[in-house]
């Protein structure tokens, strides 16, 4: 596969205080990425530093071979779509103009709305389950409801990568399983995702790549056999873990994480 995103020797963090110490990580053409690691390891700051949000103190990140730094923030909506952990809306747009947002990066100044661009709102919504919320206002849904509303919005903007913080942390089981499938669904159409999770389920579940953070460091990165090991969980996260084979069809079997 042919690489997408390339992140070299990152350093950031915030107020004087350095969070990322020269982290590296590659995403390629359709390639499902998960960085995992504790609480406070710099995996946030990783992924708003490579949106542009946070300014590296050093290092680069590239796509396609060219710098983002010089770019602009239309040229980089273009390429990323950005999926927070938290998102607190300050008015109440229905879901349809929410989702619709998504379009932006690709109307010209005082462009109107196409038909085709209401067309993939609409296809956004019915791939996350939203499109019977449509007309409902944005403000009034639950947090999970409008975290499926806010994975539409990035989908309507048809970004080269989809960059995602804990997408799936408001989410029942059922809709977890539809963000993640969707997602993996969305890789092998060719889009890029990078995804940080908390839970190496997840990651065992949907992930080509494996990126373990450790206090600012990658520790880690290969496969998802080869980074979740009961070593490495329990170095990470300091709890004994077993990862085990569990045959979920004939045949067929899952990798699943156990806490002990």
């Amino acid at each position: 596969m042919r690489t997408m995103l390339e992140v070299s020797d990152l350093h950031a963090g915030y107020g004087g205080e350095e969070i990322v110490h020269g982290a590296s990580l590659t995403v390629a053409d359709g390639e499902y990425a998960c960085i995992i690691g504790a609480n406070g390891c710099g995996k946030t700051t990783t992924l708003k530093t490579v949106l542009g949000l946070l300014h590296a103190t050093s290092g680069s990140v590239r796509m396609d071979g060219v710098e983002t730094k010089g770019m602009t923030e239309w040229q980089i909506a273009r390429l990323f779509a950005y999926i927070p952990q938290v998102h607190r809306p300050p008015f109440p747009f229905r879901v349809a103009d929410v989702v619709l947002m998504g379009r932006t990066p690709h109307l010209a100044t005082m462009s109107r709305v196409s038909e085709h661009d209401r067309e993939v709102a609409l296809e956004s919504m019915r791939r996350m389950g939203v499109l019977h919320l449509a007309d409902r206002d944005y403000t009034a849904l639950s947090g999970g409801q409008r975290q499926l509303v806010l994975i539409a919005r990035a989908l309507c903007q048809e970004p080269r990568l989809l960059v995602m913080d804990e997408p799936t942390a408001s989410l029942d089981y059922g809709n977890q399983e539809l963000v993640l499938s969707t997602m993996r669904d969305l890789s092998l159409e060719g889009m890029g995702v990078l995804m940080v999770t908390h839970d190496p389920d997840h990651a065992l579940y949907c992930a080509d790549k494996v990126i373990v953070m450790e206090q600012g460091r990658v520790v880690a990165t290969g496969s998802p056999r080869e980074t979740i090991t009961e070593e490495t969980l329990e170095r990470i996260y300091g709890i004994p873990t077993r990862v085990l084979d569990v045959e979920v069809a004939p045949g067929e079997s899952r990798r699943v994480c156990v806490m002990l």
